[in-house]
């Protein structure tokens, strides 16, 4: 009687341990989610393109649905935003795979009244009053950083 309850036992462990198996191969853990904030602050050609290349980068090695990307532009980085930038249509491209862009509302403000006119952002860049705030956000909601 007693090896028959042992058996039993036995029996329920193993049938226990495969069906936990077969659950785990059926519904595999999510990937980790990656947040990366990126700070822009140099109008360098050389400099902007190079984050530009690293924002696909990291999409292709992570998949683009495991990475939160933000460039936080300000100063003179200010202006790969712009309907000015010299990387218009990376950025536009970039923008339509959920990379979010932002600019400084301080540096806006200080073009304004140096140049008596705003720069004019791309469509869907988002503003911040002050980029080097956002970048401590974002930080302190667990964003890695990155200057390149």
């Amino acid at each position: 009687m007693q090896n028959k309850s042992y058996l039993v036992g036995i029996l329920l462990l193993l049938v226990s341990l495969i069906t936990w198996q077969w659950a785990q191969a059926a519904d595999p853990e999510p990937e980790t989610q990656h947040r990366l904030v990126i700070q822009v602050n140099k109008n360098d050609q050389d400099i902007q393109d190079h984050l530009l290349t690293n924002i696909v980068n990291l999409q292709k090695h992570y998949g683009m649905d495991n990475i939160e990307i933000e460039v936080v532009a300000y100063g003179p980085g200010i202006w790969l935003v712009t309907d000015q930038s010299k990387f218009k249509e990376r950025v536009e491209s970039l923008l339509m795979q959920n990379v979010v862009f932002t600019a400084c509302g301080n540096t806006m403000d200080t073009i304004e009244a140096k140049e008596g006119k705003r720069p004019t952002l791309l469509d869907d860049v988002g503003t911040t009053q002050a980029g080097i705030a956002r970048l401590i956000e974002l930080q302190e909601k667990g964003y890695s950083y990155l200057s390149p």
